[in-house]
């Protein structure tokens, strides 16, 4: 049975898991499920990913997760019990994924990348917070530290919103306020720019925890021999020292550690590291010191049983180079320091010159030679740290301390170190000719004699020993050691002890003695009682010798042992001091116990002489803070001692002397010692009986703050009223403890008096002069404000600069005077602590402001700092305190004054509120605010809102400053008081009002501050959070204010202010960018529609209930809200749409009652779409607003159903259509319009489309003239520059040559009429000119010349009529390319509505052939499916969801057959004619109709060629136009057979012609081949196959109709052979003498063609005498007529269906991605027998060679080119092309054609295209400007 789960609540499928049985859930991998019911083993729910469907699975399947259930009944919500992190981490990756694929789509592969990258180290991450629990909870807050950088990092970069955190995890907007919202997004923001430019040492200084540095020596890999102690430190090469302990590793001879326990574990961790300390220039620096001979190489120099320690090399490491490295790494990383050796003179210097890169004279062992150690960055408390790693427990790792004191020195740390540095020596030769070799021997003695046992340490790792003997530099008088040790002396062994040093001469002779010849001493401690000074000591030498005993060290201890000391020392018997040698050592103490200060060593033992107290503790105040922080627990020890000892005698000392440690821990240096003193305080402090005298004297201090010679004293106590109160309440808190509460009255009378005191001090009115120390340090020159330190530290900052000048007492009560709350609470109940705050506030005086410094700030700050404190937090003291709260912050708003202070108190104010509302009521409060503050907030944000749009109007931009950080302030603050507003406030606040003036006031304020934080973008954009909450304030403020609006506005008291600022408002608001729904991720999408709905509809639905309430006032807003209106409903929201319509049918009604029509409405509804929409705005579904294509839903109807039931419904419904046609164009050019890249074609189409509607359909003719610019622009990007000139040409025509004076437009200054054509023309010609159409600009140029003829400006005229004979000139000699042009179809419903199921013709681009603009127009439309064949698509492909392109090449017809069949035309002037004003083209289909002629299939080959009309002419306006109507028509094969002999003789003329006039004598191939080629193929059969197909009896006798073209084949025929006999004289003329055997064949193929048509004329020839030919349309044309223009012919086999053909792959010119070629081709079924014979009888029926241009290709063929063309003519796999694609070349070396005689088993195909050659003819005027208009009307 399945019952409901109580806990099982949750799961994630841990298998895949599907099954065929019925009501199973299909689960995947890692899914999340949602578990309802259990039963026997199974689970019933629904996928977190398909909550719509339900069903069973396994519960083995599935892994159950902790949840809790927030939302209980049918909509219940299940949230995971995990770690906030994690959980965003996991959203997170589902949202990233989608996006980074997109990365890789947008070819942002570097991004994709590093997307990738950080998404696989979150993953990891996730893992190891999903393991927390072997974590340390300092270990948990790293990893959440680098996840959430992580986050932010791959947001940012992603494009998404701005994460607000609080301790690393997620915010929820409702359980914080709204500025504390806003702090946490500051927060945020600067995290994401800190890690953005972070590195890694920046990161680890900012931490705020000790660094500890672990270092692992791995080996040494020098094979010295000897054995060997390695030392190891950090050093500061900035300040030239030393800043750790040493860590002493000893060697064997073999390279291994000594103690066999350490082999594989010689582990050192350098502690204490500060943040200060990683800045440092740190360096490792290891030092090699050798045991063994004096000289290692030379035996001779000493026994081998001697052995001195000796220096052998060094090697640093830069800890900058590596510290980015290993900071980033969880293990260890290794690193080699080379070793060098150096001459022992400098050996002490040795690190810092290889750190200051002066190691070149120095020498290493090899270049592999050094020491190998890995290091490791630690971080934390190092008791945490041993805690989570056990093996920092081992003996193996050895603690090495920083020199000196951490940062922080903690009650109990106990530490007593003497470092003691051996630094040079300067000695005698002693008579020697060498310099002696000096070892020096140090001792720890009593003042006895007896050593001092293991309290010498030479480094860390190693055990303490009680005799140390120096490293020996050779032959070296003048020795400089620099050898640091460390003397832990214990601190009762200190007092007496004394330091030995005794210098032996180390002999290397034979018996290597070590002869003693001196000594030094020096005592530790000084009679005084203090120890030995940190610094360098020069010590007396005395003499000696190896017989001295030192068994009576008081023989030496009596005589001086440094210069300090002469005259307590005398004459000694025993010893006598060398004057000529000295001995230098430095000292530095680390004590907690012991000082080297005489007068805080006397305080600390006031016992010993009690007489001289006072003078003691007035001494305090000359002792160094250093040495009062060290010593701070046992100064407050002896300070209370003293007080108990003598509180009348003693009392006022010891308060001042505690008053000065205070304060001292006040300055930034000392300033983290304030927590020793709280940990004293709480833990240490024992003075029961203090509190009495602490207050006596505080109350006295108080009292006398009127003196002018008590104010320094006064001042400090003020400064240190904090811990004073401190010390007070604790020690009335351990004698209330001890004695059971006694004395409490009387305790409680003490501080009221005390408050009476301290309100007397605070209500002086007089300022001085003295100065005053603050609590929070001066800002740095990073700070800046409020983000980085918080407003109330920024505030203390500004008050505490050093230049300001002195604020008076009360400035320094105030700004301690809250940090005694905490205090007086342990004491007393919260009303009463409120009580004496308020007494305390209120008896603030107004002062007059002091030069420089703002009392009113200082007031402000007092109270900031008791709004954020405790006290506060309690609604009872709120009572109390808020009224004066309030009454001071509204002042301060008032007079605009001290407003970040203000924003900050009032972000306090509100936090606590918040936090309180949580569990209590706040309502009486907020009404307080409201009351207060409500109006003056919205005055003060109106104030600082026009501040910025001024600057930004002066500068030019936006003042970020002012905007983001006050603005931001404040308007959190507003929204966080509406936020609390209900119905009973915003009741309580329109009843305060006295008068309708004053409401109005109020609500114009709201609306325009509301508007203004929608307009100047307050929040970043990707502060999503924070605007989605801000418009959810907004939305339910209006929804409170909108009746009090409707009651006090309308009718009689109708304001259009009012109104008007409320509509924009609502418009403003549903447009907004962070509301757009269909603009997020669904995940994103979905939370925001679950948590706020669309508010974008419930703002539409009050938008529209206030227009329904305004009745006849409509009228008001027409045609002002249209295009705000209209703004609306192009928002992607079909329910927002449907509220909105029936808002234009109320204005078109209104206006229509008004004026009869509505054509104020139409006329701004049309200009606002326009606008909009090419904006950007608007989709698809947009136009069925304003129709009744689909079924609208929703409460609304249509537009048009509404007018249909008006009485003007003819000119609403004509409306209506008009503009739903006009949205179909412009939502197409909007669509052209978007992404990255703008795609030429479909932009400019649209564009077209738009102007002709406008033209057209509207005449809106300043829209028309817009979009003629923007098309003329778009053809200049592109360089169509003659397409750029017919479209400006449509501007030109509409002006005329007129003097009236025409205003500014566009780009066009004001001018008169007649100069703004004038400049338009010579713009056109400009352009006709760089489109190398010049005869489309001569007709202008004579329009221009006309023109100032006939205001006789003749300058101009010969400017223009030289320009006009100079581009006469261009058409004779500058070289024009043919264009191609291309048929292109548009099929499927996703095409623009422009394109869609039409079909164009387009002229193509110079060299463009068809593959290359097939991938061209692929491109543009990457969805679209190229078609295979070019039959006319069925009904089906038309309207499928799909789109398909259909392209191949067309054959211009040209319309000025005259000029073409002229044979005196320069062939420049057709070849224009041929290819330009072109409105037809067409493309030819061969095929065999009946039986088919196996012999001669020319009987039964016809040609069905269709005609294309375009609806104007191209070039034009654009590059491609529709296609108006197509014409098809059948050719016979007796016509095709005209037609293709026709031009064949057209060909040769116009190369005979042309080379007739050129004569160029060394290169006439083309001419050969050519000749080759037509007799070569009449011999060979190719007229023959003519002959015996239609002159034959039978073919003449079956087809009388056709009598006439039979006569004219004959004709054609031999007209074909005179022509080849003018051209064969030509080429006897021309021909090279090595050409003459080819000129010779040429003639004998001549003769045998020309016997074989040799018979004369038949009968049917004198039947007809005169020659009549049928032309095309009517089959009847003269003989120069363009009938043989045949486009692309196809020969098919019999039997074949044509819109079955597959392309040929030689012939195919389609890519093989997406097309097939549009020349279709099959094959003949000719055997392979004939293919070689037909062959040659093929080639006379050449197709007519169009060459690119024809005026020039001739004489640019080069002798390698025209030499393979002979080859091929004459080869019989010669294939000529006919496709009008390819240039000439191609056509005639390229072996692949559509006349394909392919080998094998295929049969021949025979492609018959007929492009006809011109001929020669006298020149005609070109059409005129006017005709080449392209009018649109």
């Amino acid at each position: 049975m399945w019952t409901l789960t109580d806990d099982e609540k949750l799961g994630v499928a841990i298998f895949t898991f599907r099954s065929c049985v019925p009501h199973t859930l299909t689960l995947e991998l890692g899914e999340t499920v949602h578990i309802v019911e259990k039963c026997d083993g199974w689970f019933r729910g629904f996928s977190s990913r398909r909550s719509n469907i339900k069903g069973i699975f396994p519960c083995s399947y599935i892994h159950l997760k902790k949840c809790t259930v927030t939302t209980k009944g049918p909509d219940k919500v299940v949230v995971p019990v995990e770690d906030g992190v994690v959980i965003e981490v996991t959203s997170t990756l589902r949202e990233w994924a989608s996006l980074w694929k997109q990365l890789y789509v947008r070819h942002k592969v570097d991004l994709f990348f590093k997307v990738a990258h950080v998404m696989s180290e979150l993953m990891e991450l996730r893992r190891q917070l999903t393991e927390a629990s072997q974590l340390t909870q300092q270990q948990k807050r790293d990893l959440k530290r680098h996840v959430t950088a992580r986050l932010d990092w791959g947001n940012e970069h992603l494009g998404l919103d701005l994460v607000p955190r609080k301790e690393f995890e997620m915010v929820d907007e409702n359980q914080i306020s709204v500025s504390d919202l806003y702090k946490l997004h500051l927060s945020s923001r600067n995290n994401v720019q800190q890690n953005s430019q972070k590195n890694g040492v920046g990161d680890l200084c900012r931490l705020p925890v000790a660094h500890h540095l672990l270092i692992n020596l791995k080996s040494f890999t020098n094979n010295i021999g000897e054995d060997s102690d390695v030392f190891i430190w950090l050093y500061d090469s900035r300040e030239g020292k030393s800043i750790s302990e040493k860590f002493l590793v000893r060697l064997n001879k073999n390279g291994g550690a000594k103690n066999p326990e350490k082999l594989d574990r010689l582990w050192a961790l350098f502690t204490d590291l500060s943040n200060k300390d990683m800045k440092r220039e740190l360096h490792i620096v290891a030092q090699v010191i050798r045991t063994g001979r004096m000289l290692p190489n030379d035996h001779k120099k000493g026994p081998p049983h001697v052995r001195y320690r000796r220096p052998y090399g060094c090697g640093v490491l830069a800890m900058c180079d590596v510290l980015q490295t290993i900071s980033e790494l969880k293990e260890e990383r290794d690193f080699v320091l080379k070793v060098y050796m150096c001459n022992e003179s400098e050996w002490y210097q040795i690190h810092e010159n290889i750190i200051r890169k002066s190691s070149t004279k120095y020498s290493a062992p090899g270049n592999n030679y050094g020491l190998i150690i890995s290091l490791q960055l630690l971080h934390g408390d190092l008791e945490e740290l041993r805690r989570e790693n056990k093996w920092l427990l081992s003996g193996s790792v050895a603690v090495t301390r920083k020199l000196g004191f951490p940062d922080v020195i903690m009650p109990g740390d106990m530490r007593n170190d003497l470092y003691l540095t051996l630094e040079r020596g300067e000695f005698e030769r002693g008579g020697k000719s060498v310099p002696k070799n000096i070892e020096v021997a140090l001792y720890v003695l009593y003042a006895d004699g007896e050593i001092v046992q293991d309290c010498i340490n030479l480094g860390c790792g190693e055990t303490n020993v009680s005799e140390h003997r120096s490293f020996v530099l050779y032959h070296n008088n003048s020795p400089r050691w620099s050898e640091a040790i460390k003397l832990p002396i214990p601190i009762d062994q200190f007092r007496g002890s004394h330091l030995r040093f005794e210098f032996r001469h180390c002999s290397t002779k034979d018996k290597g003695d070590k002869k003693l010849f001196g000594f030094s001493f020096t005592p530790l401690m000084r009679d005084d009682g203090t120890t030995l000074s940190d610094q360098s000591h020069e010590l007396f030498v005395y003499k000696c010798d190896e017989n001295t005993t030192f068994c009576n060290p008081s023989l030496y201890l009596a005589l001086a042992c440094c210069k300090d000391h002469l005259n307590l020392g005398g004459p000694s018997v025993a010893f006598q001091r060398s004057t000529r040698e000295t001995f230098w050592i430095c000292t530095q103490l680390s004590s907690t116990k012991l000082t080297q200060n005489v007068d805080l060593l006397a305080l600390l033992k006031w016992k010993t002489h009690p007489d001289r107290v006072g003078d003691i503790l007035s001494r305090l105040r000359h002792v160094s803070g250093e040495e009062i922080v060290k010593f701070l627990q046992d100064i407050l020890d002896t300070l209370f001692n003293i007080l108990d000892d003598n509180t009348d005698k003693y009392g006022p000392l010891v308060f001042q002397s505690l008053v000065f440690v205070i304060n001292l821990l006040r300055d930034g240096k000392y300033f983290h010692f304030r927590a020793v003193m709280d940990t004293y305080i709480h833990k240490h402090f024992a003075g029961a009986l203090a509190y009495k005298e602490l207050i006596r004297c505080l109350k006295w201090s108080m009292e006398r703050s009127a003196e002018a010679t008590r104010q320094d004293h006064i001042q400090d106590v003020m400064l240190a009223l904090e811990y004073l109160f401190k010390f007070i309440v604790q020690s009335r808190s351990l004698y209330s403890r001890a004695t059971c509460g006694m004395e409490e009255d009387q305790f409680r009378r003490s501080i009221q008096e005390l408050f009476q005191s301290i309100r007397f001090v605070v209500s002086l009115d007089r300022p001085t002069c003295e100065t005053v120390i603050f609590t929070q340090p001066c800002p740095g020159p990073s700070q800046t404000g409020p983000p980085a330190l918080g407003l109330v530290a920024y505030s203390a900052q500004v008050l505490s600069c050093n230049t300001l000048p002195l604020p008076p007492l009360s400035v320094a009560v105030l700004n301690s005077f809250p940090a005694i709350f905490d205090e007086l609470l342990h004491m007393f109940s919260v009303q009463e602590v409120a009580e004496f705050v308020r007494s305390t506030l209120v008896s603030l005086p107004s002062m007059p402001e002091i030069p420089g410094l703002s009392m009113g700030a200082v007031k402000l700050q007092s109270i900031a700092r008791t709004v954020d404190s405790r006290l506060f937090s309690f609604q009872e003291s709120r009572q109390i305190l808020l009224p004066v709260v309030l009454h001071h912050l509204h002042l301060h708003l008032k007079h605009q004054k001290e407003l970040i202070m203000c924003s900050g108190v009032l972000t306090s104010l509100f936090s606590i509120i918040k936090s309180s509302s949580l569990d209590a009521s706040v309502q009486e409060e907020v009404d307080m605010i409201v009351e207060s503050l409500l109006d003056v907030l919205l005055q003060t944000l109106l104030s600082i809102m026009s501040k910025s749009q001024s600057q930004e109007a002066v500068r030019g931009h936006r003042c970020l400053q002012c905007t983001a950080e006050i603005s931001g302030e404040f308007v959190s603050c507003l929204l966080s008081l509406l936020r609390h507003m209900t119905d009973v406030h915003f009741q309580h606040l329109m009843e305060n009002f006295q008068s309708k003036e004053v409401l109005k006031e109020f609500v114009m304020k709201i609306w325009c501050v509301f508007r203004n934080l929608m307009k100047l973008s307050i929040f970043p954009r990707d502060w999503n959070v924070m605007r989605l909450l801000t418009s959810h304030i907004i939305l339910t403020t209006v929804k409170h204010l909108a009746p009090f609006q409707l009651k006090n506005f309308v009718g009689a008291d109708f304001d259009f202010k009012v109104w008007s600022s409320y509509f924009s408002l609502a418009v403003l608001y549903i447009n907004q960018p962070s509301l757009q729904l269909e603009n997020m991720t669904p995940s994103k999408r979905r939370k925001v529609f679950n948590k706020y709905g669309d508010m974008r509809v419930t703002m539409t639905y009050e938008l529209f209930s206030m227009w329904q309430n305004l009745s006849e006032n409509k009228i008001h807003f027409i045609p002002g809200m249209i295009g705000p209106f209209l703004g609306v409903t192009l928002v992607p929201e079909v329910e927002v749409r449907n509220i909105m319509i029936p808002i234009f049918h109320d204005m078109m009604d209104w206006e229509q009652r008004k004026n009869g029509n509505f054509k104020q409405v139409e006329a701004e509804l049309i200009d606002k779409l326009d606008s909009l929409v090419s904006e950007g705005k608007g989709d698809e579904n947009y136009r069925e607003l304003f129709t009744l294509l689909t079924q609208l839903f929703g409460p609304y109807p249509s537009l048009l159903e509404k007018i249909e039931q008006e009485t003007w419904r003819e000119t609403g419904n004509s409306f209506v259509t008009s503009v739903t046609r006009l949205m179909e164009r412009l939502l197409d050019y909007r669509d052209c319009a978007k992404g990255d890249e703008i795609i030429e074609n479909k932009k400019m189409g649209c564009t077209v489309n738009l102007l002709n509607f406008y033209k057209s359909e509207i005449n809106k003719e300043e829209m028309y003239i817009r979009y003629i610019h923007k098309l003329c622009d778009m053809h200049l990007q592109a360089e169509n520059y003659t397409e750029a000139a017919f479209t400006l040409l449509l501007y030109w025509e509409l002006l005329h040559w007129d003097e009236r004076p025409i205003k500014d437009f566009l780009h066009y200054p004001a001018q008169s009429e007649w100069h703004r054509k004038e400049a338009l023309c010579r713009k056109l010609i400009h352009y006709f000119n760089k489109g190398k159409c010049w005869e489309f600009g001569i007709p202008l140029c004579r329009e221009l010349a006309f023109q100032y003829e006939s205001l006789y400006d003749y300058p101009s005229l010969s400017w223009i009529r030289k320009l006009e004979a100079a581009y006469f000139d261009h058409i004779m000699e500058h070289q024009r390319l043919e264009p191609e042009f291309f048929r292109v179809g548009f099929y499927g419903r996703k095409f623009p509505f422009f394109l869609r199921n039409k079909e164009f013709v387009c002229r193509g681009h110079d060299y463009e052939r068809l593959e290359a603009f097939q991938q061209r127009m692929l491109g543009e439309f990457p969805q679209a499916i190229a078609m295979q064949h070019p039959n006319q698509p069925d009904e089906a492909i038309r309207q499928c969801d799909a789109q398909y392109i259909q392209i191949y090449a067309v054959t211009p017809v040209p319309e000025a057959l005259g000029i073409l069949q002229l044979d005196r035309v320069p062939e420049q002037i057709k070849s224009f004619y041929r290819f330009n004003n072109v409105r037809r083209f067409r493309y030819d289909r061969p095929f065999h109709k009946g039986p088919k002629d196996r012999d001669n299939e020319f009987k039964s080959l016809w040609i069905e060629r269709t005609t294309l009309i375009l609806a104007h002419p191209l070039p034009g306006i654009s590059r491609w136009f529709e296609v108006e109507r197509r014409e098809l028509v059948e050719l016979s094969p007796l016509e095709n057979a005209v037609s293709v002999v026709e031009s064949k003789n057209r060909e040769l003329r116009t190369l005979i012609t042309y080379y007739q006039l050129k004569h160029p004598h060394n290169n006439i191939n083309l001419l050969s081949m050519t000749l080759n080629g037509v007799v070569d193929a009449a011999v060979n059969g190719g007229i023959t196959r003519y002959q015996e197909a239609f002159f034959d009896n039978d073919y003449i006798s079956n087809h009388h109709q056709d009598i006439d073209k039979i006569t004219q084949l004959k004709h054609l025929m031999q007209e074909q052979v005179d022509t080849l006999e003018s051209g064969l004289a030509l080429h006897d003329r021309l021909v090279h003498p090595e050409m003459r055997p080819l000129h010779k064949k040429l003639m004998d193929q001549f003769h045998v063609m020309k016997s074989s048509l040799g018979h004369g004329p038949t009968t049917s020839d004198q039947a007809y005498p005169t020659r009549q030919i049928v032309s095309p349309e009517g089959f009847k044309v003269h003989r120069h007529s363009d009938v043989g223009n045949a486009g692309n012919l196809l020969i098919l086999a019999e039997n074949e269906d044509f819109f079955g053909i597959q392309a040929n792959h030689s012939s195919s010119n389609f890519s093989s991605n997406h097309s097939a070629s549009s020349h279709l081709i099959a094959s003949s079924l000719w055997t392979n027998k004939e293919k070689s014979r037909n062959n040659r009888e093929m080639m006379m029926l050449l197709p007519p060679l169009r060459e690119r241009p024809n005026s020039i290709m001739y004489q640019n063929l080069s002798e390698s080119v025209q030499r393979p063309f002979l080859h091929h003519l004459n080869s019989p796999a010669c294939k000529p092309r006919s496709d009008p694609n390819l240039s000439f070349t191609e056509k005639v070396v390229s072996t692949s054609s559509s006349w394909s005689l392919d080998s094998g088993t295929r049969e021949v195909v025979t492609v018959l295209p007929a492009h006809i050659a011109s001929i020669s003819a006298p020149p005609v005027p070109p059409r005129s400007a006017v005709q080449h208009g392209q009018s649109l009307s």
